[in-house]
């Protein structure tokens, strides 16, 4: 049963990647980048980098674009084992653990194995609270290297669905969809616990920041501002300096 239940599950995971990119299609997609080489939508040139978004925002970052070397940490609950589906089917690799189950078995693979691909992390999952950073994103930074891009997604109109302790943003078709980034935050190697704690509220306030800012522009009209190279993202890729 079990077997039969996973095949579903892939081909659900299939089904649901065809329709969000048929959906991703429509909308207009604006990226803002403060370090223009930290671009989980091209190959990396200068290093990798873990990039944080929020739960509630994943869908976004998904099907913004290719990523051509990008992994993303997915929990071990059930609901991870569909998002690694989906990842699978956009060919993201998906590391299993979080901060709570397999968080340290994850960074030996994370190491071992995609030392040349950007990282994903959903600091505020897969439990909640909604939009509250835990420590994991900044331990992680600090065992494998890797700087911390803080990330922002918004679009002026969405659906908003129901997942438990968070709801998921949906954009609508042919509406706005902005994602930014802020400067990357370097995490001391070997960071004990206060040096953790310290850079885990510096995170959470840039992406407070960001947030605050992505929703602000995609209210407001575009503006016309630098572009900067993206292939696999054709609409609307820009360049700014958010930080």
């Amino acid at each position: 049963m079990r077997i039969r239940n996973s095949v579903i599950e892939r081909w659900a995971a299939r089904a649901a990647v065809a329709a969000a990119s048929v959906l991703f299609f429509t909308v207009r997609k604006e990226l803002h980048l403060a370090e223009p080489e930290a671009n989980p939508y091209q190959l990396p040139v200068a290093g990798t980098y873990i990039f944080s978004v929020w739960h509630d925002s994943l869908l976004m970052p998904l099907f913004f674009g290719k990523q051509p070397r990008t992994m993303a940490l997915v929990g071990l609950h059930q609901d991870g084992s569909f998002l690694a589906n989906t990842m699978a089917a956009l060919n993201i690799s998906a590391v299993r653990g979080s901060s709570s189950r397999g968080g340290a078995v994850a960074v030996r693979r994370i190491l071992a194995e995609k030392s040349d691909h950007h990282l994903v992390v959903t600091p505020d999952g897969p439990r909640g609270p909604r939009r509250e950073m835990k420590q994991g994103v900044a331990y992680l930074a600090s065992r494998t290297g890797r700087p911390v891009v803080p990330t922002a997604f918004a679009c002026r109109r969405f659906w908003s669905v129901g997942t438990g302790w968070t709801d998921l943003v949906i954009p609508k078709p042919w509406t706005r969809v902005v994602a930014l980034s802020a400067q990357a935050i370097h995490v001391p190697a070997d960071a004990d616990r206060d040096v953790l704690d310290d850079y885990t509220a510096r995170i959470q306030q840039a992406m407070d920041r960001l947030n605050t800012q992505a929703t602000d522009m995609v209210a407001q009209p575009p503006r016309s501002v630098q572009q900067t190279p993206a292939s696999n993202v054709p609409q609307e890729t820009r360049s700014g300096g958010v930080g």
